[in-house]
């Protein structure tokens, strides 16, 4: 870069002094101190996007190194489930080979399910408040402490 001492910056000045004038100096400099200040911080913001994408593409490569290490145990987990697919495969092979037990035997006539024919998401009609209190259903909802009040047994006295 320009190699700029004390001395080069006062034949500078002395140079500026005599071509623009005492009067326009002041106001040169500041004009020349804010170009300065603008291009110094453009350099700043172009140092840091390179440093930005330096990081993003340390942040990729890692990232790849991450999924390959991924697929490497998923492809490795994927083997071994297979493995063990493959002996359990082989152990119901050689056990369906074997004689059956009648106590493993399922009867032929099990019966299947079937869909009752009352549809349950319509309510029908409302139960008598009589009848719930004759059978013991509850109508209301207790809390915590209600409820251990009304079935802690009594005492003996």
């Amino acid at each position: 870069m320009i190699d700029l001492g004390i001395s080069k910056m006062a034949l500078i000045g002395a140079v500026a002094l005599i071509v623009i004038g005492p009067e326009k100096l002041p106001r040169v400099a500041r004009t020349v101190g804010t170009l300065l200040g603008k291009a110094q911080r453009y350099v700043n913001d172009v140092k840091a996007e390179v440093n930005r994408s330096m990081e993003l593409d340390e942040l990729r490569k890692m990232k790849d190194s991450v999924e390959t290490a991924a697929r490497d145990v998923e492809s490795s987990i994927h083997g071994a489930a297979s493995d063990i697919d493959r002996q359990f495969n082989d152990a119901a092979a050689a056990f369906d080979s074997a004689a059956p037990s009648p106590m493993l035997d399922v009867p032929p006539d099990s019966p299947e399910y079937k869909r009752p024919r009352k549809n349950w998401r319509l309510k029908q009609g409302a139960v008598p408040s009589w009848y719930k209190a004759r059978n013991g259903v509850r109508t209301r909802a207790l809390s915590g402490a209600a409820r251990v009040a009304r079935y802690r047994p009594k005492k003996l006295n």
